[in-house]
């Protein structure tokens, strides 16, 4: 006897709650989609307005500064490429969204991972949410960015945000837990506030530990932000998503090779600034 067994409406029901939410909060989307979007021009026109040998030796010296010689070098040489390739505009648009979506990912993880450092009850809820998360194909990020969004930039932008956070927030609880607890027992027999000993001595402390999750988010954006070109976000991405839909793949490498010299170029940046602070 065969027993049929009721299919489980899954996709039924997140249809439902997404198409609920965009009726809902229409009004906060398109606030959120015209301030971000605002954001996105402003930062991009003065990337832009800068020439491109002008904004070259400004990066060439930062990287001088918080690397040395062989860092500045790579630079000059990847960044010259990147010209010489014509793909000086698409790189712009891609840093943009990339510090965008950076900056939004840890103005949300930063407050999240404290509450989780200091919260045993909010550390045992929040976990598990990172892990499915992360676990999560970046492409299911896409799906509800479209109907709260459209296509375009701000919807890259908000799957970038989604995508890349979890790290920033796994790495803040972690620096702060990991603060020698004899320290904290100085601060508390001192008569310290939680206030005071969280900023005078835990978040100090583990600033190297959050320096990582930070560069793990702006690597995870950049690759998000490669990835949303599907859903009209511009840089890199579209010229990689435009030579795949073209059967151009010598256009696609050199973007690739684009993407992979900004990929090292921040990730050598964020590393020798967290270098530097822990050896401070």
């Amino acid at each position: 006897m065969d027993f049929d067994i009721p299919r489980i409406p899954l996709g039924d029901w997140i249809e439902g709650g997404l198409d609920f939410l965009t009726s809902e909060f229409s009004g906060v989307t398109r606030a959120i989609s015209r301030t971000t979007q605002a954001g996105i021009n402003l930062l991009n026109d003065g990337l832009m307005w800068l020439p491109e040998w002008a904004l070259m030796a400004l990066v060439i010296l930062l990287c001088w500064k918080l690397s040395g010689r062989r860092l500045a070098i790579g630079a000059l040489l990847g960044l010259s490429l990147i010209w010489n390739l014509g793909l000086w505009n698409p790189m712009i648009q891609t840093l943009t969204l990339v510090v965008i979506a950076t900056l939004v990912a840890i103005i949300i993880a930063l407050p999240l991972g404290i509450l989780a450092a200091v919260s045993d009850r909010f550390y045992k809820v929040i976990m598990p949410i990172l892990d499915f998360m992360q676990t999560m194909p970046a492409f299911v990020y896409l799906i509800p960015a479209i109907p709260f969004f459209g296509i375009g930039s701000v919807s890259g932008i908000f799957a970038t945000v989604i995508f890349s956070m979890p790290p920033a927030i796994r790495f803040t609880t972690l620096g702060i837990r990991q603060v020698p607890k004899d320290l904290v027992e100085a601060a508390d027999a001192f008569g310290s506030t939680r206030t005071q000993k969280l900023v005078k001595v835990q978040l100090p402390l583990s600033l190297p530990t959050l320096m990582g999750g930070i560069n793990q988010t702006i690597m995870l954006a950049l690759s998000m932000v490669v990835i949303a070109a599907m859903i009209g976000a511009n840089g890199l991405g579209s010229e990689v998503w435009r030579a795949i839909q073209r059967l151009r793949p010598g256009e696609g490498f050199e973007a690739g090779i684009a993407v992979v010299i900004m990929a090292m170029l921040l990730d050598r940046l964020t590393q020798s600034f967290s270098g530097r602070k822990k050896g401070k």
